[in-house]
């Protein structure tokens, strides 16, 4: 795809800009060292399924297309357009800087590739050696900007396999198995579960539940575990039952879907997680203080619940862009259902304020299992996908520094919001 972003014009300004002071005649005394800047131009990706909302391994037609700008002009579609990408690949994935990294459906390696011209480019692969892995189903943690650990239950799910790749050219660096065991009366390990590294003290935090049975008819553990690990040896130093809520959210795609698990300032840990209770899954974004390896007693950073906690972005000063659903049986909670919605928690202040625009709430909308929304910090803003009852799919645009919401563009009708991913591109440096 051919792009022209507004970087391109600003290089070219800061050129002739720079022309014109060689040429000035100032003196040498008012003249200031040239500022060196590295820029990282960015689009976004789409992901659409056609006809019905996707999730649960539903399978259904699913496209990608990348697009410049989500602010506005003709609506986005999808025909003729876009690249079909679930024949290969999975949209359960892993992205980081310009790069996507996950196990294609042939389950036999890890493949890192980019999204050009509506395809999929291949950049390198590495063929599984002790290790092997699902599609959509392990977790993953950056531990340094190039080293990934991925992780999930074994093929019998009695044991938690890991393996360290160097993103780089994808060389596995070392893999084994964590030395969990099964608790008595328990027969597997949950599938993915989560995991995220603490850079702090070169610690990884594994939350994993354990299951009875099989399915849907499959019975799991009261309350999840948090694995405290080493992150350079992969020992286990603690395996702590947390007392603080049943579940973590989203752990049968370990973050290949969405996100649910970050880190603020001061390196404390939030994961969204859910309570089983008579009114239905309800959310709680716990936190592990820096330093510390168990949940802080009684703290609960989802105020005024109403439903299940999908989906948590960190836009920095305290406030976390979330996605939850509505639990009222009447607003319908089934994969389908129009009982999501987007809302600001501001962690200082102890509040949720739902997003709104002109005055009034947006639409519940329908998609619980990946991501709609791309946090954007260069312009700190977030856009975020709605699919509503009464009108084609629409993107908004969260203004953080001011709180205001306006539109975006549209997506044709016929298609369902799946993922909005913020995609970088080559950097390059300017000089003022």
């Amino acid at each position: 795809m051919k792009r022209i972003t507004i970087y391109h014009s600003m290089l070219a300004v800061l050129m002739m800009a720079a022309g014109f002071t060689a040429c000035s005649d100032d003196d040498d005394d008012d003249k200031k060292e040239p500022v060196v800047e590295t820029v990282t131009p960015y689009h976004f990706d789409i992901t659409v399924t056609v006809g019905q909302q996707g999730g649960m391994a539903r399978k259904v037609t699913t496209i990608m297309q990348s697009v410049d700008s989500l602010n506005g002009g003709p609506q986005v579609d999808f025909l003729g357009q876009g690249g079909e990408i679930n024949a290969t690949y999975s949209m359960e994935t892993i992205l980081k800087g310009k790069y996507y990294y996950q196990v294609p459906f042939s389950a036999d390696r890890f493949t890192k590739f980019q999204f050009v011209n509506d395809r999929v480019q291949v950049v390198q692969e590495q063929k599984f050696q002790q290790n092997t892995y699902d599609t959509r189903s392990y977790t993953h943690a950056w531990i340094t900007d190039s080293t990934l650990v991925v992780m999930a239950a074994n093929g019998d799910k009695n044991a938690i396999v890991w393996t360290k790749l160097n993103a780089n050219d994808m060389r596995i660096l070392a893999e084994g198995t964590l030395s969990l065991q099964l608790s008595e009366g328990w027969d597997v390990f949950t599938t993915s579960g989560i995991v995220a590294y603490r850079q702090s003290d070169d610690k990884l935090f594994y939350f994993y539940y354990q299951k009875k049975g099989s399915g849907r008819s499959a019975q799991n553990e009261e309350h999840f575990h948090t694995a405290v690990i080493n992150a350079s040896t992969m020992a286990v130093e603690q395996d702590i039952v947390c007392q603080e809520a049943n579940e973590t959210a989203a752990s049968a795609y370990g973050e290949l879907l969405q996100q649910t698990v970050f880190f603020d300032e001061q390196d404390n840990l939030y994961l969204a997680c859910f309570n089983k209770e008579e009114a239905g899954e309800m959310g709680r974004l716990l936190r592990i203080r820096k330093g510390d390896t168990a949940f802080e007693a009684g703290y609960n950073g989802f105020p005024d619940c109403d439903g299940k906690l999908l989906t948590v972005q960190y836009l920095g000063n305290g406030k976390v862009f979330a996605y939850s659903r509505h639990d009222d049986q009447e607003l319908g909670t089934g994969i389908d259902s129009y009982a999501h919605y987007y809302s600001v928690i501001d962690l200082n202040a102890k509040t949720r304020t739902r997003m709104a625009f002109q005055g009034a709430d947006i639409p519940y909308s329908s998609g619980r299992f990946s991501q709609r929304s791309a946090f954007v910090p260069q312009e700190n803003k977030v856009y975020f996908g709605v699919n509503t009852e009464t009108a084609q799919p629409q993107v908004y645009i969260y203004d953080v520094a001011t709180g205001q919401v306006t539109e975006g563009v549209k997506i044709a009708e016929g298609y369902y919001f799946e993922q909005i991913r913020l995609v970088e591109e080559d950097s390059y440096t300017v000089v003022r």
